[in-house]
């Protein structure tokens, strides 16, 4: 019964951070927010994937499917996310100093990421519950030296931002990230996407603050223009009159 109770946690934080990622995608501006503002909804889907590492876990499901919700999972939460995240911040940072430092996280964690999925698809990865957590397991990544690479391309990116709210939601990263390693670090990989994917509405607050600002320029420049053809048109007809 654990199990189905977890399950149906995963599902209906699911829905719920989902729902964000739509609100968060309907604030875009322009095309380079696009990757960052999805991924709330990769989170929820995450989420998702772990739902059915549950029900696999209860037996409710079969290993087949278990194996690919597990593989999904650690493939995306150990293998992409250091890649995609600086890049996401990458792409919507203004900044050109902070801009190189994320361009340079961006590199090394797509050397990280060509590296943990080339180990998770030669050694295969285990998951296990331990005290009610999920624990997925694999010896290739087993080691500090890959999670110190690891929480700093993703929560540095983050921190690196010159936006206060993806900082916050870099800076409660790190805290829940170490909170965890301390307390449980049999469920970092698990815990973790569970609390970042929970923290991951405080993205939405960024969007709301850059479609503000993006409205409020475009006002400033339609003011702007409105101002300089009147002027233009009066211009114009003082000449008029002078030619009468």
């Amino acid at each position: 019964m654990t199990e189905i109770y977890f399950a149906v946690l995963n599902f209906t934080l699911s829905g719920a951070i989902g729902l964000v990622g739509i609100l968060t995608l309907r604030k875009v501006s322009a095309p380079s927010e696009v990757l960052f503002a999805l991924l709330p909804i990769f989170f929820a889907l995450h989420q998702f994937t772990e739902g059915f590492v549950w029900l696999g876990m209860g037996g409710y499901i079969g290993k087949r499917a278990l194996d690919l919700a597990a593989g999904i999972f650690i493939y995306y939460a150990q293998g992409l996310l250091p890649f995609l995240i600086p890049l996401a911040v990458w792409l919507i940072e203004k900044d050109g100093y902070r801009r190189k430092f994320l361009g340079a996280l961006s590199f090394l964690g797509l050397l990280l990421a060509c590296y943990t999925m080339y180990g998770l698809s030669i050694i295969p990865s285990k998951v296990s519950v331990v005290n009610d957590t999920l624990f997925y397991i694999n010896p290739w990544t087993a080691n500090i030296y890959d999670a110190s690479i690891y929480v700093l391309t993703v929560c540095g990116s983050l921190m690196l931002s010159s936006s206060i709210s993806i900082q916050l939601f870099g800076f409660l990263n790190l805290v829940g990230l170490s909170i965890i390693f301390l307390v449980r670090p049999y469920g970092f990989t698990s815990f973790w996407c569970l609390y970042a994917a929970s923290i991951s509405g405080l993205l939405y607050f960024y969007f709301v603050e850059r479609r503000t600002k993006f409205l409020l320029d475009w006002q400033d420049k339609k003011y702007f223009f409105s101002k300089k053809l009147e002027q233009e048109l009066d211009y114009f007809k003082k000449r008029a009159k002078k030619r009468r």
